[in-house]
């Protein structure tokens, strides 16, 4: 199986934004970004910790780049990291209602975050098409201590073919689907 790694997203980052260092994406973000639309209707609704802001980013990228609208919270301008409400709370329920499906994704910073969990279980309870995409350091990937994402589907890089496109497949149970035809249904 393979699974995103955190530096070939930090890099994806990098490339787009025209940064060298680590430390600059942030400023970069801050400045791009601010202009989600609370009428526009999303494939994809991007479930994170915000500690992986980086790797975040340059998954938003990666998933841009295949097609798809991606709604990720800091871009949304009615949301304060800095002050967080039970509106805050409100303004999610919106979102999610507007995205097609929710992608999970698994780091070792999602086992710390409050919010990642309830996105999830709201969101499964809303629509049920959610995914867990693993974004790991190296080459492996735990959800030691957070085993309740293994009852859903992964999103992988393959192909569905030995000649086949590379593209994102959905995995359940041995099953392996294309991503877009599962966002699509």
């Amino acid at each position: 199986m393979v699974f995103f790694t955190e530096n070939e997203l930090r890099d994806r980052c990098r490339q787009a934004y025209g940064v060298r260092q680590f430390s600059d994406i942030q400023k970069a973000l801050c400045e791009h970004y601010r202009v989600a639309d609370s009428a526009k209707m999303y494939d994809i609704f991007l479930s994170h910790s915000s500690s992986d802001y980086q790797i975040v980013a340059g998954l938003a990228l990666v998933l841009q780049d295949l097609g798809y609208t991606v709604y990720v919270d800091w871009n949304d301008k009615a949301l304060d990291r800095n002050h967080v409400t039970p509106q805050t709370a409100a303004i999610l329920k919106e979102r999610m209602a507007k995205c097609r499906c929710l992608i999970y994704a698994f780091s070792e910073n999602a086992t710390h975050s409050k919010w990642m969990p309830w996105e999830l279980g709201y969101f499964d309870g809303l629509k049920g098409k959610v995914a867990v995409l693993p974004i790991t350091q190296g080459t492996k990937s735990s959800i030691v201590g957070s085993e309740f994402v293994g009852l859903y589907p992964q999103i992988q890089s393959g192909s569905l073919s030995l000649s086949g496109p590379r593209m994102l497949l959905l995995s359940d149970g041995g099953k392996r689907k294309s991503v877009d035809s599962w966002i699509k249904i």
